[in-house]
Protein backbone atom coordinates (compact mmCIF):
# COMPACT_ATOMS: atom_id res chain seq x y z
CA UNK A 1 0.00 0.00 0.00
CA UNK A 2 1.33 3.03 -1.26
CA UNK A 3 1.52 6.18 1.20
CA UNK A 4 -1.15 8.52 -0.94
CA UNK A 5 -3.25 5.17 0.09
CA UNK A 6 -2.83 5.16 3.87
CA UNK A 7 -5.45 5.72 5.71
CA UNK A 8 -5.55 8.02 8.79
CA UNK A 9 -8.31 8.54 11.57
CA UNK A 10 -10.45 11.69 11.57
CA UNK A 11 -9.82 12.09 15.64
CA UNK A 12 -7.10 11.15 17.83
CA UNK A 13 -6.75 7.27 18.45
CA UNK A 14 -8.54 6.22 21.65
CA UNK A 15 -5.91 4.55 23.35
CA UNK A 16 -3.63 6.87 22.68
CA UNK A 17 -4.20 8.79 26.23
CA UNK A 18 -3.64 5.29 28.15
CA UNK A 19 -0.34 4.51 26.21
CA UNK A 20 1.01 8.35 26.88
CA UNK A 21 -0.35 7.31 30.41
CA UNK A 22 1.64 4.10 30.82
CA UNK A 23 4.87 5.51 29.09
CA UNK A 24 4.97 8.65 31.48
CA UNK A 25 4.64 6.48 34.77
CA UNK A 26 7.17 4.68 33.01
CA UNK A 27 9.89 7.29 32.81
CA UNK A 28 8.39 8.62 36.65
CA UNK A 29 9.50 5.31 37.97
CA UNK A 30 13.26 5.18 36.49
CA UNK A 31 13.63 8.51 37.71
CA UNK A 32 13.04 7.69 40.85
CA UNK A 33 15.00 4.22 40.79
CA UNK A 34 18.19 6.15 39.43
CA UNK A 35 18.09 8.97 42.17
CA UNK A 36 17.68 5.96 44.85
CA UNK A 37 20.96 4.55 46.57
CA UNK A 38 20.58 0.65 47.36
CA UNK A 39 22.02 -2.95 46.85
CA UNK A 40 21.92 -4.44 43.40
CA UNK A 41 20.42 -1.82 41.80
CA UNK A 42 20.83 -2.78 38.30
CA UNK A 43 18.58 -6.01 38.91
CA UNK A 44 15.65 -3.64 40.76
CA UNK A 45 15.85 -1.46 37.85
CA UNK A 46 15.64 -4.34 35.35
CA UNK A 47 12.64 -5.46 37.07
CA UNK A 48 10.54 -2.35 37.09
CA UNK A 49 11.37 -1.57 33.73
CA UNK A 50 9.88 -4.70 32.56
CA UNK A 51 6.61 -4.64 35.25
CA UNK A 52 6.04 -1.05 33.73
CA UNK A 53 6.36 -2.14 30.28
CA UNK A 54 4.20 -5.15 30.21
CA UNK A 55 0.64 -3.48 30.74
CA UNK A 56 1.79 -1.51 27.70
CA UNK A 57 3.03 -4.81 25.74
CA UNK A 58 -0.73 -6.16 26.41
CA UNK A 59 -2.13 -2.95 25.34
CA UNK A 60 -0.54 -2.92 21.66
CA UNK A 61 -1.23 -6.61 21.50
CA UNK A 62 -5.24 -6.10 21.94
CA UNK A 63 -5.19 -3.04 18.88
CA UNK A 64 -5.30 -3.62 15.40
CA UNK A 65 -2.53 -2.52 13.39
CA UNK A 66 -3.96 0.56 12.31
CA UNK A 67 -4.84 1.94 15.55
CA UNK A 68 -1.47 0.94 16.84
CA UNK A 69 -0.10 3.14 13.63
CA UNK A 70 -2.26 6.24 14.55
CA UNK A 71 -1.08 5.88 18.22
CA UNK A 72 2.70 5.83 16.96
CA UNK A 73 1.97 8.55 14.57
CA UNK A 74 0.68 10.92 17.52
CA UNK A 75 3.63 9.86 19.85
CA UNK A 76 6.40 12.39 20.54
CA UNK A 77 10.03 10.89 18.70
CA UNK A 78 11.14 9.26 21.86
CA UNK A 79 7.55 7.71 23.04
CA UNK A 80 7.37 6.65 19.24
CA UNK A 81 10.08 4.45 19.45
CA UNK A 82 9.81 3.35 22.93
CA UNK A 83 6.20 1.86 21.92
CA UNK A 84 7.71 0.46 19.27
CA UNK A 85 9.94 -1.80 20.78
CA UNK A 86 7.08 -2.65 22.96
CA UNK A 87 5.12 -4.26 19.74
CA UNK A 88 4.83 -8.38 19.53
CA UNK A 89 7.22 -9.74 17.21
CA UNK A 90 5.65 -10.54 13.99
CA UNK A 91 3.51 -8.04 14.06
CA UNK A 92 5.89 -5.06 13.09
CA UNK A 93 5.21 -5.01 9.18
CA UNK A 94 1.57 -5.26 10.20
CA UNK A 95 1.49 -1.71 11.63
CA UNK A 96 4.62 -0.39 9.50
CA UNK A 97 2.08 -0.45 6.31
CA UNK A 98 0.23 2.21 7.77
CA UNK A 99 2.98 4.23 8.96
CA UNK A 100 3.99 7.97 6.57
CA UNK A 101 7.08 7.01 4.82
CA UNK A 102 9.30 9.18 7.00
CA UNK A 103 8.03 7.61 10.21
CA UNK A 104 8.27 4.10 8.57
CA UNK A 105 12.09 4.87 7.96
CA UNK A 106 12.71 6.39 11.26
CA UNK A 107 11.13 3.23 12.87
CA UNK A 108 13.21 0.61 10.93
CA UNK A 109 16.39 2.05 11.38
CA UNK A 110 15.54 2.16 15.39
CA UNK A 111 15.25 -1.15 15.80
CA UNK A 112 17.20 -4.07 14.07
CA UNK A 113 14.95 -7.14 14.71
CA UNK A 114 14.46 -9.27 11.83
CA UNK A 115 10.65 -9.26 12.48
CA UNK A 116 10.09 -5.27 12.13
CA UNK A 117 12.53 -4.94 9.09
CA UNK A 118 10.57 -4.17 5.68
CA UNK A 119 10.42 -5.74 2.42
CA UNK A 120 10.27 -2.89 0.16
CA UNK A 121 9.20 -2.55 -3.42
CA UNK A 122 9.82 0.21 -5.95
CA UNK A 123 7.77 1.56 -9.05
CA UNK A 124 8.36 4.11 -11.61
CA UNK A 125 5.27 6.41 -10.95
CA UNK A 126 5.69 9.93 -12.96
CA UNK A 127 9.29 9.48 -13.37
CA UNK A 128 9.94 9.12 -9.91
CA UNK A 129 10.19 6.11 -7.53
CA UNK A 130 7.12 4.96 -5.11
CA UNK A 131 8.08 3.28 -2.62
CA UNK A 132 5.28 0.18 -1.55
CA UNK A 133 6.11 -1.80 1.27
CA UNK A 134 5.32 -5.61 0.79
CA UNK A 135 4.00 -8.54 3.67
CA UNK A 136 2.00 -11.73 2.52
CA UNK A 137 -1.36 -9.63 2.37
CA UNK A 138 0.36 -8.14 -1.41
CA UNK A 139 -0.81 -9.40 -4.97
CA UNK A 140 2.71 -9.46 -6.38
CA UNK A 141 1.38 -9.61 -9.65
CA UNK A 142 -0.39 -6.05 -9.33
CA UNK A 143 3.44 -4.76 -9.09
CA UNK A 144 5.88 -3.43 -11.67
CA UNK A 145 8.74 -3.05 -9.53
CA UNK A 146 12.10 -1.89 -10.37
CA UNK A 147 13.21 -2.49 -7.27
CA UNK A 148 12.93 -4.71 -4.57
CA UNK A 149 14.57 -4.22 -1.23
CA UNK A 150 14.70 -6.50 1.80
CA UNK A 151 15.82 -5.82 4.80
CA UNK A 152 16.58 -8.81 7.24
CA UNK A 153 14.08 -11.09 5.80
CA UNK A 154 13.23 -14.01 7.29
CA UNK A 155 13.70 -17.68 5.25
CA UNK A 156 9.89 -17.18 4.42
CA UNK A 157 9.75 -13.97 2.71
CA UNK A 158 13.04 -14.88 0.88
CA UNK A 159 10.99 -18.18 -0.54
CA UNK A 160 8.34 -16.22 -1.02
CA UNK A 161 9.51 -13.16 -3.37
CA UNK A 162 12.19 -15.59 -5.05
CA UNK A 163 9.08 -18.31 -5.34
CA UNK A 164 6.87 -15.17 -7.65
CA UNK A 165 10.01 -13.63 -9.41
CA UNK A 166 11.83 -17.13 -10.41
CA UNK A 167 15.02 -16.54 -8.40
CA UNK A 168 16.90 -17.81 -5.76
CA UNK A 169 17.55 -14.88 -2.72
CA UNK A 170 20.34 -15.48 -0.44
CA UNK A 171 20.84 -15.59 3.34
CA UNK A 172 22.19 -12.22 4.77
CA UNK A 173 24.14 -13.98 7.49
CA UNK A 174 25.63 -16.27 4.47
CA UNK A 175 26.80 -13.38 3.42
CA UNK A 176 30.06 -13.13 4.73
CA UNK A 177 31.38 -16.53 3.97
CA UNK A 178 31.71 -15.76 0.34
CA UNK A 179 35.53 -15.57 -1.18
CA UNK A 180 36.14 -12.48 -2.48
CA UNK A 181 36.65 -14.11 -6.39
CA UNK A 182 32.85 -15.38 -5.86
CA UNK A 183 31.41 -12.06 -5.33
CA UNK A 184 30.56 -11.16 -8.85
CA UNK A 185 29.38 -13.81 -11.22
CA UNK A 186 26.35 -14.37 -14.12
CA UNK A 187 24.30 -17.23 -13.79
CA UNK A 188 23.34 -19.29 -16.78
CA UNK A 189 20.04 -18.07 -17.46
CA UNK A 190 21.71 -14.44 -16.94
CA UNK A 191 21.09 -13.21 -13.75
CA UNK A 192 24.00 -10.81 -12.54
CA UNK A 193 25.21 -11.24 -8.91
CA UNK A 194 26.98 -8.87 -6.80
CA UNK A 195 28.27 -8.87 -3.12
CA UNK A 196 29.53 -5.49 -1.98
CA UNK A 197 30.53 -4.24 1.31
CA UNK A 198 28.83 -1.18 2.48
CA UNK A 199 30.01 1.27 5.14
CA UNK A 200 28.04 2.22 8.45
CA UNK A 201 29.46 4.91 10.66
CA UNK A 202 27.68 5.19 14.19
CA UNK A 203 29.26 7.20 16.75
CA UNK A 204 29.84 4.03 18.96
CA UNK A 205 31.68 1.67 16.06
CA UNK A 206 32.04 1.70 12.26
CA UNK A 207 31.92 -1.64 10.41
CA UNK A 208 31.02 -2.83 6.44
CA UNK A 209 27.51 -4.52 6.43
CA UNK A 210 27.67 -7.09 3.42
CA UNK A 211 24.81 -6.39 0.71
CA UNK A 212 23.65 -8.67 -1.75
CA UNK A 213 22.36 -7.48 -5.23
CA UNK A 214 20.65 -9.47 -7.88
CA UNK A 215 19.50 -8.57 -11.72
CA UNK A 216 16.96 -10.09 -12.66
CA UNK A 217 14.37 -9.44 -15.82
CA UNK A 218 15.86 -5.65 -15.17
CA UNK A 219 14.58 -6.05 -11.27
CA UNK A 220 17.32 -4.75 -9.05
CA UNK A 221 17.59 -7.29 -5.71
CA UNK A 222 19.04 -6.59 -2.85
CA UNK A 223 19.36 -8.27 0.42
CA UNK A 224 20.97 -7.01 3.61
CA UNK A 225 20.77 -7.65 7.43
CA UNK A 226 20.20 -4.06 8.52
CA UNK A 227 19.56 -0.65 7.71
CA UNK A 228 22.09 1.58 5.95
CA UNK A 229 22.06 5.20 5.54
CA UNK A 230 22.99 5.06 1.86
CA UNK A 231 20.12 3.15 0.61
CA UNK A 232 17.80 5.36 2.82
CA UNK A 233 19.63 8.53 0.85
CA UNK A 234 18.98 7.04 -1.97
CA UNK A 235 15.09 6.23 -1.83
CA UNK A 236 14.64 10.28 -0.66
CA UNK A 237 16.45 11.20 -4.07
CA UNK A 238 14.33 8.98 -5.70
CA UNK A 239 11.37 9.94 -4.70
CA UNK A 240 12.27 13.43 -4.77
CA UNK A 241 13.99 13.61 -7.93
CA UNK A 242 11.83 13.36 -11.63
CA UNK A 243 14.31 11.23 -13.82
CA UNK A 244 16.50 10.96 -11.27
CA UNK A 245 16.37 6.52 -12.05
CA UNK A 246 15.02 4.70 -14.81
CA UNK A 247 15.71 1.08 -14.33
CA UNK A 248 17.10 -1.31 -12.17
CA UNK A 249 20.83 -0.76 -12.94
CA UNK A 250 20.09 3.28 -12.62
CA UNK A 251 19.57 2.03 -8.85
CA UNK A 252 22.73 -0.37 -8.47
CA UNK A 253 25.18 2.77 -9.60
CA UNK A 254 22.99 5.33 -7.58
CA UNK A 255 23.56 3.26 -4.60
CA UNK A 256 27.15 2.80 -5.28
CA UNK A 257 27.69 5.89 -5.83
CA UNK A 258 26.28 7.24 -3.02
CA UNK A 259 27.92 4.78 -0.93
CA UNK A 260 31.10 6.64 -2.65
CA UNK A 261 29.94 9.85 -0.96
CA UNK A 262 28.90 8.49 2.42
CA UNK A 263 32.63 7.40 2.23
CA UNK A 264 34.00 10.68 1.15
CA UNK A 265 31.95 12.28 4.24
CA UNK A 266 33.48 9.49 6.49
CA UNK A 267 37.10 10.66 5.47
CA UNK A 268 36.25 14.19 6.31
CA UNK A 269 34.95 12.96 9.81
CA UNK A 270 38.47 11.19 10.07
CA UNK A 271 39.67 14.28 9.04
CA UNK A 272 38.52 16.37 11.67
CA UNK A 273 39.21 14.02 14.56
CA UNK A 274 43.09 13.82 13.45
CA UNK A 275 42.78 17.77 13.32
CA UNK A 276 41.72 18.06 17.35
CA UNK A 277 44.64 15.35 17.85
CA UNK A 278 47.11 16.99 16.31
CA UNK A 279 46.37 20.28 18.11
CA UNK A 280 46.71 17.97 21.55
CA UNK A 281 49.79 16.88 20.55
CA UNK A 282 51.71 19.18 18.92
CA UNK A 283 50.49 22.60 20.83
CA UNK A 284 51.15 21.41 24.56
CA UNK A 285 52.90 18.38 26.53
CA UNK A 286 50.85 15.59 27.71
CA UNK A 287 50.51 13.54 30.43
CA UNK A 288 50.79 9.78 30.27
CA UNK A 289 46.48 9.68 30.52
CA UNK A 290 46.30 12.53 27.86
CA UNK A 291 48.74 10.38 25.77
CA UNK A 292 46.76 7.38 26.19
CA UNK A 293 43.45 8.61 25.61
CA UNK A 294 44.53 10.61 22.49
CA UNK A 295 46.25 6.97 21.07
CA UNK A 296 43.39 5.12 21.48
CA UNK A 297 41.03 7.94 19.30
CA UNK A 298 43.69 8.18 16.70
CA UNK A 299 43.20 3.68 16.72
CA UNK A 300 39.73 4.50 15.88
CA UNK A 301 40.14 6.58 12.95
CA UNK A 302 43.05 4.25 11.66
CA UNK A 303 40.34 1.55 12.19
CA UNK A 304 37.94 3.68 10.47
CA UNK A 305 40.21 4.98 7.71
CA UNK A 306 40.95 0.77 6.65
CA UNK A 307 37.08 0.88 6.69
CA UNK A 308 36.76 3.08 4.31
CA UNK A 309 39.83 2.04 1.71
CA UNK A 310 38.43 -1.53 2.16
CA UNK A 311 34.89 -0.14 1.20
CA UNK A 312 35.73 2.12 -1.90
CA UNK A 313 38.22 -1.11 -3.07
CA UNK A 314 34.97 -3.27 -3.02
CA UNK A 315 33.41 -0.77 -4.73
CA UNK A 316 35.64 -0.06 -7.61
CA UNK A 317 35.65 -3.96 -8.71
CA UNK A 318 32.16 -3.98 -8.25
CA UNK A 319 31.79 -1.23 -10.93
CA UNK A 320 34.62 -2.40 -12.85
CA UNK A 321 32.85 -5.87 -12.73
CA UNK A 322 29.64 -4.07 -14.47
CA UNK A 323 31.82 -2.51 -17.11
CA UNK A 324 33.46 -5.16 -18.19
CA UNK A 325 30.39 -7.34 -18.37
CA UNK A 326 28.74 -4.71 -20.48
CA UNK A 327 25.63 -4.79 -18.88
CA UNK A 328 24.93 -1.28 -18.84
CA UNK A 329 23.65 1.32 -21.76
CA UNK A 330 26.21 4.16 -23.21
CA UNK A 331 25.28 6.70 -20.96
CA UNK A 332 25.32 4.12 -17.34
CA UNK A 333 28.89 3.63 -18.40
CA UNK A 334 29.71 7.14 -18.26
CA UNK A 335 28.09 6.76 -14.66
CA UNK A 336 30.29 4.29 -13.80
CA UNK A 337 33.58 5.91 -14.95
CA UNK A 338 32.59 9.28 -13.14
CA UNK A 339 31.91 6.69 -9.95
CA UNK A 340 35.36 4.73 -10.63
CA UNK A 341 37.42 8.48 -10.86
CA UNK A 342 35.61 9.58 -7.59
CA UNK A 343 36.39 6.69 -5.90
CA UNK A 344 40.43 6.72 -7.04
CA UNK A 345 40.10 10.43 -5.78
CA UNK A 346 39.57 9.21 -2.30
CA UNK A 347 42.34 6.43 -2.29
CA UNK A 348 44.63 9.69 -2.35
CA UNK A 349 42.43 10.81 0.71
CA UNK A 350 42.99 7.58 2.55
CA UNK A 351 46.88 7.07 1.58
CA UNK A 352 47.43 10.35 3.30
CA UNK A 353 45.48 9.51 6.42
CA UNK A 354 47.72 6.82 7.16
CA UNK A 355 50.29 8.74 6.80
CA UNK A 356 49.45 11.80 9.03
CA UNK A 357 47.90 8.48 11.70
CA UNK A 358 51.33 7.16 11.53
CA UNK A 359 52.77 10.63 12.28
CA UNK A 360 50.41 11.82 14.93
CA UNK A 361 50.83 8.04 16.80
CA UNK A 362 54.59 8.21 16.69
CA UNK A 363 54.68 12.01 17.87
CA UNK A 364 52.01 10.82 21.22
CA UNK A 365 54.62 7.95 21.30
CA UNK A 366 57.22 10.65 21.80
CA UNK A 367 55.45 12.23 24.58
CA UNK A 368 55.71 9.23 26.66
CA UNK A 369 59.24 8.58 26.11
CA UNK A 370 59.89 11.62 27.31
CA UNK A 371 57.75 11.58 29.91
CA UNK A 372 59.55 8.16 30.80
CA UNK A 373 63.02 9.05 29.99
CA UNK A 374 62.31 12.36 32.84
CA UNK A 375 61.54 9.47 35.51
CA UNK A 376 64.50 7.73 34.42
CA UNK A 377 66.73 10.87 34.37
CA UNK A 378 65.67 11.74 37.81
CA UNK A 379 66.70 8.21 39.25
CA UNK A 380 70.11 8.55 37.33
CA UNK A 381 70.99 11.66 38.56
CA UNK A 382 70.08 10.68 42.01
CA UNK A 383 72.21 7.50 42.20
CA UNK A 384 75.24 9.66 40.23
CA UNK A 385 75.15 11.79 43.05
CA UNK A 386 74.78 9.48 45.80
CA UNK A 387 78.00 7.93 45.16
CA UNK A 388 80.64 9.83 46.69
CA UNK A 389 78.45 9.81 49.86
CA UNK A 390 78.30 6.05 49.61
CA UNK A 391 82.12 6.29 49.11
CA UNK A 392 82.69 8.11 52.31
CA UNK A 393 80.29 5.98 54.30
CA UNK A 394 82.11 3.05 53.23
CA UNK A 395 85.81 4.28 54.16
CA UNK A 396 84.63 5.52 57.74
CA UNK A 397 82.79 1.84 57.81
CA UNK A 398 86.08 0.04 57.88
CA UNK A 399 87.66 -1.24 60.58
CA UNK A 400 91.77 0.63 60.52
CA UNK A 401 93.73 0.30 63.84
CA UNK A 402 94.74 3.95 63.17
CA UNK A 403 91.75 6.27 62.33
CA UNK A 404 92.45 9.86 64.35
CA UNK A 405 89.18 10.89 63.30
CA UNK A 406 87.68 8.63 65.98
CA UNK A 407 89.24 10.55 68.34
CA UNK A 408 88.53 13.76 66.84
CA UNK A 409 85.28 15.26 68.69
CA UNK A 410 84.21 16.79 65.33
CA UNK A 411 84.95 13.74 63.35
CA UNK A 412 81.65 12.82 63.13
CA UNK A 413 80.18 15.70 62.01
CA UNK A 414 82.83 16.26 59.62
CA UNK A 415 82.15 13.05 58.01
CA UNK A 416 78.38 14.29 57.50
CA UNK A 417 79.46 17.75 56.25
CA UNK A 418 81.78 15.66 53.39
CA UNK A 419 79.18 13.79 52.65
CA UNK A 420 76.70 16.87 51.87
CA UNK A 421 78.90 18.43 49.79
CA UNK A 422 80.08 15.16 47.67
CA UNK A 423 76.21 15.63 46.98
CA UNK A 424 75.84 18.96 46.36
CA UNK A 425 78.72 19.41 44.18
CA UNK A 426 77.46 16.91 41.30
CA UNK A 427 74.02 18.21 41.31
CA UNK A 428 75.32 22.19 41.00
CA UNK A 429 77.68 20.40 38.08
CA UNK A 430 74.68 19.03 36.79
CA UNK A 431 72.61 22.23 36.68
CA UNK A 432 75.94 24.60 35.43
CA UNK A 433 75.67 21.98 32.41
CA UNK A 434 71.79 22.42 32.15
CA UNK A 435 71.28 18.58 32.05
CA UNK A 436 68.82 19.18 35.43
CA UNK A 437 66.54 21.07 32.78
Amino acid sequence: MSEAETPRLASPPPHLKEVQRLLARHRLVEELIHRQEMPRHGLVENLVHQQNLVELRKLLDRLDGVEVAAILEALAPTERIETWRQIRDGRGRAVLRWLPMEIREALIGAHDKSEKAMLNAFELHNGRLRQVPVDTDTNLDDLKPIWIDLVAPDPEDRAWIGDHFGLELPDPEDLTDLEASARFYVEDNGEVHLHSDFLLDLEEESRNVPVAFILHRDILFSVRGEELPVFRLQRLRARTQPGYVSDGKDVLLDLYAADGEYSADALEDVYASLEAASKQVLNQELSDKEAASILSAIARQEDLNGRIRRNVLDTRRAVSFLLRGKFLTLEQQEDARQIMRDIESLDGHTSFLFGKINFLMDATVGFININQNKIVKIFSVASVALLPPTLIASVYGMNFKVFPELQWTYGYPFSLMLMLVSVGLPFWYFRRKGWLR
